[in-house]
């Protein structure tokens, strides 16, 4: 390489320099690697594909080649020549990337450059050490999370904010941990608990409530992808909400995460999976899917496994390896073979790439714990009755006798015949009837026979038949018996034997015993055309084969014209076919009859008479009426019990690499489940045994994993402060950004693994903190030192999620409905907005009862057309993994805060509360209206504006009593009031306090 003078830039940046302050050492993973990895990785990282002149940066011993860097010389380094020049042909990056070093960013590698240039491993890929917490003390200083906070404040010649007031911090605390607003008597009782740990308490408190599950499901539902349809062409509904509530029921048990993780990913290959566990291994089935008719199956297959990965390794590492789906990683060490490796972990699942109407199989019934408790009680109950209808009473027995004398005069009085056995065919056909293919009549002094001196013998190396046409029709009753005694040759015997009844002019009456070989009916099929019987008979004696009409589909109204004898290889004897026939007598089944007419019953005949008299006993009526009814409900009750998609491991796939992720290219080489390669080798505990969903599950909450406990600790961190440590949190890789106190990031990462992954131990850590306890009042000059509060010197402000704005106008209603888990539930929504979806077309409908109030986490999720009240705040699709969601601020929000159903009746219900819980005059209402709301009093200008719009409006809807009347009919609660236009009026004032910015923004 040729060096140029950069004599003029160098003395540029050295004035830089000085006028910046910049005097600290280089970090080279928050300062050197940010750089690198934006502006040149693209072409000079991991990816060989991309890389130019064999040159790597991500790499120290690459970098140091031919001069590309010199540690400690910037004039003999390349790389800063190729920074600073301004010949367009040498400089870097070049134009065309439009790309380019800012001043800064120059000084930093050339500062970096003359302290040696050092490199550091990429932080997340290192294990997290426990550092030791700085010496910091003071007031302020609560738990080793601030220490470290502390620190880094007095490094910048800062100070943390002071504690917010403790209806800020009960307000925060309520919104942080359950998603809701306190309620009036919560905020009095904190405030008035003067036990030194009151703060400890209140958080124990809100842990406790199931509504602390709930909220902490809404942000793990977005990152799962979690939604009600199936996302792909139609977007059609599939029942998915029992994952739903089982992600609420693991955070309100403070499930350990280790083991909520290993119950996603392979709740089904643990031992003995619970249903819970089964119910949780769907997870790994969140994934969009098709019911497209012409979508191709592989294609899809590999859409599903491709989504798999990127969603497992976002949720779980933070990591971007689905960007090697098609090619090498760009900025960190990941290849194509790591990824479908990865996919191959997942090639055991049960699935297909396009699914039926709203199935997809393999799925399980899931009743909530409410339904479970209906559920076992109407077992309980049909089990009671049934055991009531089947035990005699000595009331019964006499009764029965009765009946039996009765019906048996009855009998000896009729014409009815008694049942018997009437043989079509015995030594020789009748004559008349009709013998086909040459019978082959075996005497008895060669071969065996039943009765008689002699039995047809059938031989065959294959398939043969032999058929008896009868000179008479046969008329059969339901309950008639086709049977033939037949003889299996123990030396030959054949695979399989079947019976034929022609009735109506076809054969589709067929029974058969032993393997399934004739094709008659068709192999495989098990109707009446096909009857499978069981075992070959016994060979070496005579056994006589039956079945039932009912069971080969034959029926009284038939004529029976034909029999045949088949059989499939082997050789066999048949003799005495016929038909077991009972003639019914009216109003008796013709089995009843036949017992009700033998002279002396056996045991057995005697118990079967006792069944079938309880079915008919006149005291046991309301026992058999009620038992029907039960068991409708229970058929209703299986009905209506939503079902979930759960994980079934089968013989996994083939998985190999598709160049360029093309689907149809099968030219890559085969790969086999295993762990990015750079980060270990995971082996299975046999050396002959493929790795398995669990495996992965254990090596992702293992401590060789350094990115898990990072990820999850750094996720709380958002939820506490409104930004990670590390503010990306779908890429920790070398796109995202560095930690701002990456101590601190190990030290929580560390501590979470030391507690056993123990959630809610993190939470309490975190929110005891001074750092979350302080005021959000910002300094006045913040924005110069600190616009995004990265070093946390004050709490965060920021609006509330679109479900906690719905929640929260709910609740201060007084309109929510605490209820937990279920299916989906539809809050009202726009006429005609699912007008554009199709196959099948489809009408939204509202509920229309309590569940119309539900909290929002149980909303009807529509991954194309999500609802438009959740949309407006920012909720998202779903349709992928979603880690932070955006933060927007429209007039739309207003607009929805102002005129959907939900919020005027929220308004509604509210103003009616206002009035009958208020007080009597305009003043003490608007003041027990924003302890309501904001928890505090209102200010005087408050009062007077509040006072103001409720007399104008009052004005108005004097003037115009059909407005008032109409929005007093908005949404389900029925609304009465002798005062309408009163109630109108304050339904305004209501919406207005629902729509201030304190109202939807946490503090």
């Amino acid at each position: 390489m040729t060096l140029r003078s950069t004599t003029a830039l160098s003395i540029a940046l050295s004035f830089f320099c000085l006028t910046s302050g910049w005097a600290k050492k280089i970090d080279f993973n928050r300062q050197v690697r940010p750089i690198l990895s934006d502006k040149c990785f693209f072409c000079h990282g991991p990816d060989k594909a991309e890389r130019k002149a064999k040159l790597r940066l991500d790499l120290r011993e690459s970098a140091l080649k031919n001069n590309a860097i010199v540690p400690g010389d910037v004039e003999k380094s390349e790389v800063f020549y190729r920074i600073t020049t301004e010949d367009k042909e040498d400089l870097m990056p070049p134009e065309e990337s439009h790309k380019h070093m800012t001043a800064e960013e120059i000084e930093i590698i050339k500062q970096w450059i003359k302290e040696g240039a050092n490199y550091e491993g990429q932080w997340i890929y290192e294990a997290p050490r426990k550092h030791a917490p700085p010496e910091v003390a003071g007031d302020q200083v609560r738990n080793p999370i601030d220490r470290f906070i502390q620190q880094r404040l007095r490094e910048e010649a800062r100070k943390p904010a002071s504690e917010a007031d403790r209806v800020m911090l009960i307000r925060r605390l309520s919104f942080d941990l359950t998603g809701l607003p306190p309620t009036p008597a919560q905020v009095r009782a904190f405030l008035s608990d003067n036990r030194p740990d009151a703060y400890a308490h209140l958080v124990e408190q809100l842990l406790a409530s199931p509504a602390y599950g709930e909220r902490m499901a809404s942000k793990w539902l977005d990152l799962v992808r979690y939604a009600d349809t199936v996302g792909f062409h139609g977007d059609q509904n599939v029942s998915q909400s029992p994952f739903r509530d089982y992600v609420i029921a693991a955070f309100n048990q403070n499930m350990r995460y280790d083991q909520f993780t290993r119950e996603q990913l392979a709740g089904d290959l643990l031992p003995n999976p619970t249903r819970q566990q089964k119910v949780a291994s769907g997870y790994n089935r969140l994934n969009m899917t098709t019911e497209e008719g012409g979508a191709q199956p592989k294609e899809y297959l590999a859409k599903y496994a491709g989504d798999r990965v990127r969603n497992t390794t976002v949720v779980w590492m933070g990591a971007t390896l689905g960007c090697a789906e098609c090619h090498d990683h760009k900025y960190d060490p990941y290849t194509m073979h790591d990824f479908y490796s990865f996919a191959a972990f997942f090639a055991d699942l049960q699935e297909v790439g396009k699914y039926g109407a709203r199935k997809r199989p393999p799925e399980i019934p899931v009743p909530t714990a409410e339904q479970d408790k209906e559920f076992a009680q109407l077992n309980a109950d049909v089990e009671a009755l049934k055991k009531k209808l089947a035990t005699d009473s000595p009331e019964l027995i006499a009764a029965r006798k009765q009946w039996v004398s009765r019906e048996r005069q009855k009998l000896a009085g009729s014409n009815t015949l008694k049942p018997s056995d009437l043989f079509f065919i015995e030594d020789k056909a009748r004559k008349g009837d009709s013998t086909r293919e040459h019978w082959h009549y075996a005497s008895s002094k060669d071969h065996p026979t039943y009765r008689g001196a002699f039995s047809r013998k059938q031989e065959s190396g294959g398939l043969v038949q032999h058929i008896l046409g009868f000179k008479n029709t046969y008329h059969p009753n339901d309950e008639d018996v086709f049977f033939s005694y037949i003889y299996i040759d123990p030396k030959n015997p054949p695979e399989t034997v079947m019976l034929q009844i022609h009735a109506d002019g076809n054969w589709e009456h067929r029974a058969f015993w032993g393997k399934d070989k004739i094709p008659y009916g068709g192999i495989g099929t098990k109707g009446a055309n096909h009857r499978p019987m069981g075992a070959l008979p016994k060979a070496g004696e005579w056994v006589r084969i039956e079945a039932t009409a009912a069971q080969i589909g034959v029926h009284s109204k038939q004529k029976i014209t034909a029999m045949a004898f088949t059989q499939h290889g082997g050789r066999a004897y048949w003799d005495d076919a016929g038909v077991h026939g009972v003639h019914e007598a009216k109003g008796i089944p013709g089995r009843i009859a036949q017992i009700l007419q033998t002279d002396t019953p056996t045991e057995k005949q005697n118990a079967e008479l006792a069944t079938y008299y309880r079915g008919i006993a006149p005291s046991l009526d309301s026992a058999r009426t009620d038992l029907a009814h039960k068991e409708d409900l229970i058929k209703k009750f299986n009905e209506n019990v939503p079902t979930m998609p759960i994980s079934v491991a089968q013989k996994p796939r083939m998985i190999r690499i598709l160049p360029r992720g093309n689907w149809m290219d099968e030219t890559g080489n085969e790969v086999q489940p295993a762990i990015p390669a750079f980060l270990g080798v995971l082996k299975p505990k046999n050396d002959n045994e493929r790795l398995t969903r669990l495996d992965l599950a254990n090596w992702i909450v293992s401590r060789d994993n350094p990115m898990t406990a990072r990820v999850f600790v750094n996720h709380l961190w958002h939820m506490f402060f409104g930004a990670g440590i590390s503010n990306v949190l779908s890429d920790l890789g070398n796109q995202g950004e560095p930690p701002e106190h990456p101590e601190l990031l190990d030290w929580l990462a560390v501590e979470f693994m030391d507690s056993g992954w123990d959630i809610q131990y993190m939470i309490k850590l975190i929110t005891q903190s001074h750092a979350y306890r302080q005021s959000s009042q910002p300094p006045t000059d913040i924005h110069e030192f600190d616009p995004y509060n990265r070093l946390v010197s004050i709490q965060s402000r920021r609006r509330l999620s679109a479900e906690m704005i719905r929640d929260n106008a709910l609740m201060v209603s007084g309109l929510l409905n605490a209820k937990i888990g279920g299916i989906s539930v539809h809050p009202y929504q726009p006429a005609g907005y699912y007008a554009q979806l199709n196959f099948p077309r489809r009408t939204y409908k509202h509920s229309t009862d309590e569940n119309q109030y539900r909290r929002a986490v149980y909303s009807h999720w529509q991954r194309t057309f999500l609802h438009p009240a959740l949309m407006a705040f920012d909720a998202p699709s779903r349709e992928a993994c979603t880690a932070q969601r955006p933060v927007s601020n429209t007039p739309l929000q207003a607009l929805v805060l102002m005129n959907d159903p939900s919020f005027v009746e929220a308004a509604k219900h509210f103003a009616i509360r206002i009035q009958n819980e208020g007080g009597n005059d305009i003043t003490t209402r608007i003041h027990w209206a924003y302890q309501e709301v904001l928890s505090r009093s209102p200010r005087d200008s408050e009062v007077k504006l509040i006072s103001e719009v409720y007399k104008k409006h009052l004005d108005e809807y004097l003037a115009d009593t059909d407005a008032a009347n109409e929005i007093l009919t908005v949404g389900l609660e029925k609304t009465e009031t002798k005062k309408p236009a009163e109630t109108a009026a304050w339904i305004s004032a209501a919406r207005i306090l629902l729509n201030l910015h304190e109202t939807i923004t946490r503090f």
